[in-house]
């Protein structure tokens, strides 16, 4: 059985470009021998000290609510789930993602209790505890949240975004890319991303999105 290659993926559940990022590699893991291992960084701290539009900050207010519950959840049972917190994560932001992007279930209600309402649901729905939610509020695993933060920024730098990918030592952010390509389309386009991020001195491919995210 041919090994499988470790594809580092770092995310904040919040962000709707991420998630479909994170969707395709899912679809690259069924077409391309990889091995997805998910870890969170956070929009909040990215944007904490950055001059950003009021509109902006007040949407990240709530922002460090989720991770911070992922975080907790890896905690209390990567040591007793199989894959240990990567799969913890991964399982949970599957979740979280559904309900927060193609079920659009926060709606415009950006409240601290609305998002507590989805993350239960969430944790409920991957069979974790419910009462997970309470460390919305805790500042408990900050520190680590900080520092795999940390570690994707280093990695690519700090004038990007979410998702940061690692495979081998090569680093990037993205791919920003809607809808989510499948099947062997997804493994075409992994075949191509590599290829150039993992040219000496490429350091950037860009154009104006013409549409939003579209989620399945």
């Amino acid at each position: 059985m041919t090994d499988r290659i470790p594809v580092d993926f770092w995310f904040d559940p919040l962000c709707p470009w991420a998630w479909l990022t994170s969707r395709w590699v899912l679809e690259v893991e069924r077409v391309r021998p990889v091995e997805p291992r998910w870890h969170i960084m956070s929009l909040y701290v990215l944007n904490e000290d950055k001059d950003i539009p009021q509109q902006y900050r007040e949407l990240l207010a709530n922002a460090m609510g989720p991770v911070r519950v992922l975080a907790a959840a890896a905690n209390k049972y990567g040591g007793e789930t199989e894959g240990g917190e990567s799969a913890v994560l991964g399982r949970l932001y599957t979740e979280i993602g559904v309900r927060f992007h193609n079920r659009a279930e926060l709606g415009e209600d950006r409240s601290k209790e609305r998002f507590a309402e989805v993350l239960r649901r969430a944790l409920a729905a991957a069979g974790y505890d419910e009462q997970l939610v309470d460390a919305m509020d805790s500042t408990e695993y900050d520190e680590e949240i900080r520092s795999s933060h940390a570690t994707a920024m280093e990695l690519v730098g700090e004038e990007v975004g979410t998702p940061v990918i690692k495979v081998g030592e090569t680093a990037f952010f993205g791919p920003v890319v809607s809808p989510t390509p499948k099947g062997e389309a997804a493994g075409r386009l992994w075949d191509g991303v590599l290829l150039v991020a993992g040219t000496d001195g490429f350091f950037e491919l860009k154009r104006s999105r013409t549409r939003g995210p579209i989620f399945d």
